[in-house]
């Protein structure tokens, strides 16, 4: 069944092509207008498929460079996220160090001494 909506499709298609092979190779006056018709038709046509293509070249550029910044941003953001979060850990150890060091010069109570191992952060 494909194989017959494709036989049919080129046959018309043949008809088109050669009714306007006949209209633009014709011998009078007309043909000649329609010639000169179909050129300028033909060179209006490729100048607006230049126009086009330009214009699409022109959207991919647009598109690369917006992809370029978006990813830059991206990866900032994702070093301040990892910039913030070393602080943060940062912080955490200095405060816990801090604190042993503050219960490391009082006076212990009399009694069994403290471990370290409670002291450690467990992070």
């Amino acid at each position: 069944m494909s194989e017959r909506g494709g036989g049919f499709g080129a046959f018309l298609f043949g008809i088109v092509l050669g009714a306007v092979a006949g209209f633009v190779f014709a011998p009078t006056e007309g043909g000649e207008n329609t010639r000169r018709q179909v050129t300028k038709g033909l060179r209006n046509l490729k100048e607006l498929a230049e126009e086009k293509v330009d214009e699409v070249r022109g959207l991919l550029k647009e598109a690369e460079e917006e992809e370029e910044s978006e990813e830059t941003e991206e990866s900032e953001e994702a070093e301040e996220e990892s910039e913030i979060a070393t602080r943060e850990q940062l912080r955490r150890r200095l405060e816990a160090a801090r604190r042993r060091r503050a219960r490391a010069t009082r006076p212990s109570p009399p009694g069994p001494p403290a471990s370290d191992e409670e002291d450690e952060p467990l992070a």
